[in-house]
Formats: C-alpha cells, structure tokens, sequence
C-alpha cells in the first residue's frame, strides 16, 4: 500500500476527480463491464449531484491526488473504485475496511457477474455470494451478483441472514401450497377425480427451472427438495 495513502471524507471540491476515477476504472475493466449506458459528461453531471450530507463518500488521496474513492450507506456498498494507475497497491482494500469499519454490522452490494476480478477481491475480503439475477434491475440490462459482508460479528451475522432467508422461504412455501391447492381443486372439478395425477414431466422441467437459480445445490438436490415440497402441499390441500 502506497505509505502516504490518507482516506479522508470527500468534499464537493473532489467531485469532478471522483468522476474521474469512476469513468476511467470502468474503462480499463473492459469486458468485466457491460458497455456503458451513460456517457462520460452524464457521469460527470451522476457525481456532481451526490448529496455529500446524504450518502458517505470517503477519497483515497495519494500526493494530493485522488486516487480511489467508496460510496456507501448504513446497509448498501454502492459503489468502490481505483484509479488504474493505483490499482493493486491496496487502496481498494483500506477503502473496503473503512467501510467495514464504519458499518460493523454489514452491508451488502451489487457487481457484475463477469466482474470476476470484482468478485474474487470481495470474496478473498469476506463477502459472500448471495443472490443471482438476470439484471433485468440494472440500467445495463447485465447479469448481476448480490454481495454481502456479514459483519465484525461474522457468526451472527450470517446467522442473521439464514432467518431473513428462512423468514422468505416460508412465505414462499405458504404461496406453494396456495397454489397447488389452487391447481388440485381445478382437476378436480374438470377430470372429477378424487386424487387427480402428478405431472411428472412438469416436475422434472420446474426441477431444471429452479437449479438454475441455485447451482450450488445442483439439479438432482434439487429435484429432491422439490419433491417433498411438492408431496406435502398436495397432501395439505387434501
């Protein structure tokens, strides 16, 4: 890390060299990046409106020049870039720590899913891989990846996540079970049938659908999970 390295908040003076450093980082990652959706004027014009009293913005300022900078608020990363003539000297890393610093408790953040640089800088610092979408929320239109940092309490924290997600998961199984009602009281009424058949070739499809979406389980594990939440809201709406 360059010795003379000084973090400090910025002020409205620093803008124009924070935009800077956004446009010519997402440069220099070249493909990592979708192409830009915005020029690098209406970049310009992005930064100069932060509210500097709203969101905190921290500079990493080397020989009086600004050389990286991190955006970020009380839950959300929003945004950590290097200049490229500075990168891999450990400005990203003491701007990732001030932020850990300054939100014990976590945060979370969005990258790009081809940022694999990104992705393996946050992992190797701590952050986990949570979420995977298709980008239909970002302006690119690019699959994107949801970070997380658990916190200075990395036990609890992670712990914290499992009940926000178990929490999501009931609703969802209480929606399952809702619908299945719903579609095994529909074949009931068109085929008068008491126990209308499952559609195996449809499990197997929804099975494929939903591995997408959770790789790690892989499609077998998750043909299983299904099954059984497929089984026991058939057998609750009976």
């Amino acid at each position: 890390m360059a010795s003379d390295l000084v973090l400090r908040p910025a002020v409205p003076s620093d803008l124009d060299a924070v935009a800077a450093v956004h446009t010519s980082a997402r440069r220099l990652a070249g493909a990592s990046f979708p192409p830009a959706v915005h020029s690098d004027a209406e970049a310009l014009q992005w930064v100069r409106s932060w509210d500097l009293a709203r969101d905190e913005v921290w500079v990493g300022e080397s020989d009086g020049e600004v050389v990286g900078y991190v955006r970020f608020t009380p839950t959300w990363l929003d945004d950590l870039y290097v200049d490229p003539a500075h990168q891999g000297a450990g400005v990203g890393t003491a701007l990732l720590d001030l932020v850990k610093a300054r939100v014990p408790d976590g945060f979370g953040l969005w990258v790009f899913e081809t940022n694999l640089d990104a992705r393996a800088f946050y992992a190797r610092r701590g952050l986990v891989e949570l979420e995977h979408t298709d980008g239909s929320g970002n302006e690119e239109q690019a699959a994107d990846i949801r970070m997380v940092w658990p916190g200075a309490d990395v036990l609890a924290g992670l712990r914290r996540l499992i009940d926000e997600a178990d929490d999501e998961l009931g609703d969802l199984l209480a929606r399952r079970a809702a619908l299945t009602r719903a579609v095994q009281e529909h074949k009931r009424e068109v085929h008068a049938v008491d126990d209308p058949e499952r559609d195996a070739a449809r499990e197997a499809e929804i099975a494929r659908r939903v591995a997408l979406r959770a790789p790690e389980l892989g499609e077998e594990r998750v043909a299983r999970i299904l099954h059984v939440i497929i089984s026991e809201s058939i057998g609750a709406s009976r």
